[in-house]
């Protein structure tokens, strides 16, 4: 029996099948038996079959994905996902199932060095998965520019190596917490890879100039992310039942609201739906403005298309091949007969699931907040955070000297662009104690570096309400514009070569010529272009909240929380930590899984306490959209209250995160690395100071005017809405049909198969 019906897919294209795939199926089959694929075995059983073989039907998976590809190139895309699915299997069979870490490390080492740069030699192939890679690799590459081959390299080793961590998590028992699975999913998945795919089978490659944007990287990664969990739904019962698999996005779901295989498998898909339409969104309202911002000629900007317009085939083939493939869990599932050319425009509007989706999370409803509704007061969770707080002793001349800063700087003068209004007092800023927050941050700075950080902090914080007051969404694209033009400048600000810059005109760019010299002046070069980046990584985040705002648009939930780090300046004040380091610490220890998942996890803990302090401030006064809280209450059709101790239960799961990772992948790292006592005393000391950054932001919310309820104001002519949220007249979908019996229950959330769940459906 399935442990679930399949839930109604939004699938916005038709799938369409490639005419060449009897040709790909003959091919490839006869490829696996050169290679060694078919009869091979591990430990006397064997991998594949022929009957099984055909039965999976990687031609088909590949015929529906890239439906325009010609002959030769469906034959060697079709060889690629038959060698990376062999892998899988063989990987399962000999190492997952066996737990054995150290041969599968070595095994990836070397299988690695069957994708040399320049056309070096490789080794000699001895088994089917080097000797598949080898041939794939020299077939491959010589069409692709060497952009696109270290981006491919870089997607491959990640989905080889980085099967150690679903082997950590199967040896453990431990399931992962979702916001640690969709980031590791997308490396262990493959879909990134298959993005990558998808410029070779279509002849076409992404611009250089725009390939590390956001809306590309937000392509990729929605791409991935509905890639990934479509397959969850899918190989639910083929990998609990009889692979013992842990990392599934259904089943990860399951143990954190501890409810049914079929609520778990709705709520998946409703998050799958809110990928794909943000996937939507950013081709229709990013990749136009990106075009113009990098002047992209008319081939580039039909190569970038190409690219999406072969993203969304790989979409609707994937689903069709799910639901055909004797590989996965389909039994319910309708087919019939597939064409071989388009279905014809507006024959998605009549697949189950289309309206569904429309409506659902990502879709309609997250149009649909009324702004300036009332809330009341936001009950506070007891935070979970078991570190000691200590404050510099330097906290009364900090607070003094800040204060006095952001007055030299016009932080208290009225503003033209306001018609002569403050955007703060004098008595604001004094209030909001960005010293505080410094002084909890780093309590072993001297004077001059925590006064420097406490003017950074208010700085960052100016500025953050000085973007939506002056660029009102109201004003649509205008307010776009002149938002562009005004980060644009912010840049020019912070030159690293230290030169004299144009002369500033407002607050916001005269404070950040006078921090960006006493910041970056003692800096190496290459410390200065680390921390302009942290600092344009937040800049650049206001933009993205300017959008959703003129959309009137809740930010999708995943998108959201990555997002959040940089909203929140996460980036800007630790980057100072890393900076003080430099030298002591390797580069690709801090690029390292292990420590990006600290980071993460500890800059998610901060962000999420301060989406609990700022609920009232933002969502009843100042229409913001932007607070965890209102996601989750967009996402699961739910109310306050159960938002709230969903958001609670990710806090928690993020700190234990953040210790077990410490605790158990430090020390591995320490070794992995090879590091000596002075790069594992500093490395040892970060972790410190973000244990510091995260007691420190507790604190200073606690402390702080900014978010009191006496000193909120609502915008002049503006009164609140009243306290219902809407009734939405197509209906809940997906979770939301079922958002009334969502509960929480006393206990922690589950991080082990046998822990019980502390929110429940």
């Amino acid at each position: 029996m399935q442990p679930f019906e399949l839930p109604e897919f939004y699938v916005a294209h038709p799938a369409r099948l490639n005419a060449h795939v009897e040709q790909a199926r003959a091919h490839t089959k006869q490829w696996a038996y050169e290679m060694g694929m078919l009869g091979d075995t591990v430990g006397g059983d064997v991998v594949w079959d022929e009957a099984s073989f055909d039965g999976m039907d990687y031609a088909g998976l590949c015929a529906y994905t890239h439906p325009e590809a010609d002959a030769p190139v469906l034959d060697t895309v079709t060889d690629w996902y038959t060698w990376v699915f062999y892998f899988d299997d063989h990987f399962l069979d000999a190492f997952k199932r066996t737990g054995d870490m150290d041969g599968a490390r070595r095994y990836l080492d070397r299988l690695a060095t069957f994708m040399p740069p320049d056309g070096a030699a490789m080794p000699e192939p001895t088994n089917p998965d080097e000797r598949g890679l080898a041939d794939l690799w020299a077939r491959t590459v010589p069409s692709m520019s060497e952009c696109w081959q270290v981006r491919f390299r870089e997607s491959t080793r990640n989905l080889l190596l980085d099967c150690v961590w679903e082997i950590g998590n199967i040896n453990t028992a431990r399931i992962p917490n979702p916001i640690d699975y969709i980031e590791m999913r997308r490396r262990v998945g493959g879909a990134p890879w298959s993005a990558d795919l998808v410029e070779y089978a279509r002849g076409i490659e992404v611009p250089e100039a725009i390939v590390g944007t956001r809306p590309m990287r937000v392509l990729k990664d929605t791409f991935s992310d509905a890639v990934h969990l479509r397959n969850d739904i899918f190989s639910y019962q083929r990998e609990t039942e009889e692979e013992g698999e842990v990392n599934n996005g259904v089943l990860v779901v399951e143990r954190f609201f501890d409810c049914s295989p079929q609520q778990a498998a709705d709520i998946v898909n409703d998050q799958l739906t809110s990928r794909i339409h943000q996937f939507e969104n950013t081709v229709l309202t990013e990749l136009p403005l990106l075009f113009d911002e990098h002047k992209l000629d008319a081939v580039q900007c039909a190569a970038a298309l190409s690219y999406a317009h072969g993203l969304q085939d790989w979409q609707s083939g994937g689903h069709e091949w799910h639901l055909r493939s004797n590989r996965y869990m389909n039994g319910s599932a309708a087919t019939g007969p597939m064409s071989f050319g388009p279905a014809g425009i507006g024959t998605e509007l009549a697949r189950p699931g289309f309206w569904k989706g429309l409506a659902g999370p990502g879709g309609l409803r997250s149009h649909s907040q009324v702004p300036l509704r009332r809330t009341g007061q936001l009950p506070l969770p007891d935070f979970e955070v078991p570190f000691e707080l200590s404050l510099s002793p330097h906290l009364p001349v900090a607070r003094s000297a800040s204060v006095d800063w952001a007055q030299q700087v016009g932080f208290h003068d009225p503003l033209p662009e306001l018609g002569g209004r403050q955007l703060w007092t004098r008595e604001d800023t004094a209030g909001f104690d960005f010293a505080l927050c410094s002084a909890g941050l780093d309590p072993d700075a001297d004077v001059e570096a925590l006064t420097l950080s406490a003017e950074w902090l208010t700085w960052g914080t100016w500025g953050d309400d000085y973007f939506p007051t002056v660029f009102a969404p109201t004003q649509g694209s205008a307010a776009m514009a002149g938002a562009k033009v005004c980060n644009a400048r912010l840049s020019t600000f912070m030159p690293l070569d230290l030169k004299p810059v144009d002369t500033p005109v407002n607050p916001l760019e005269r404070s950040l010529v006078d921090l960006w010299s006493r910041t970056a002046g003692p800096m190496s070069p290459a410390a200065r272009r680390t921390f302009r980046q942290a600092v344009e990584s937040m800049t650049e985040s206001w933009l993205w909240e300017l959008a959703n705002h003129i959309q009137h648009r809740v930010p999708d939930p995943v998108d959201y929380l990555e997002m959040r780090r940089r909203t929140f300046g996460s980036d800007l004040t630790i980057a100072l930590s890393k900076i003080a380091r430099g030298g002591l610490i390797p580069d690709a220890v801090f690029e390292s899984t292990t420590m990006r998942g600290i980071e993460h996890a500890a800059q998610d803990y901060g962000c999420l306490i301060n989406d609990f302090f700022s609920y009232q401030k933002e969502i009843e006064y100042e229409a913001e959209l932007h607070n965890a809280i209102l996601v989750v209450e967009s996402f699961f059709d739910c109310d306050r209250d159960v938002a709230a101790t969903i958001v609670d239960d990710l806090m928690r799961a993020r700190m234990r995160q953040f210790q077990r990772l410490v605790d158990d992948e430090l020390p591995v790292l320490f070794e992995h690395h090879r590091l000596d006592d002075t790069a594992r005393a500093a490395l040892t000391s970060y972790i410190d100071e973000l244990r510091d950054w995260i007691a420190g932001i507790l604190h200073w919310h606690r402390g702080t005017s900014r978010y009191r309820p006496e000193n909120l104001r609502y915008p002049v002519g503006h009164p609140p809405r009243a306290a219902a949220r809407p009734v939405h007249a197509w209906g809940p979908s997906g979770i939301g049909t079922a958002a009334a019996r969502i509960r929480p229950r006393g206990g922690l959330v589950a991080t082990h198969a046998t822990s019980p769940g502390r929110t429940s459906l």
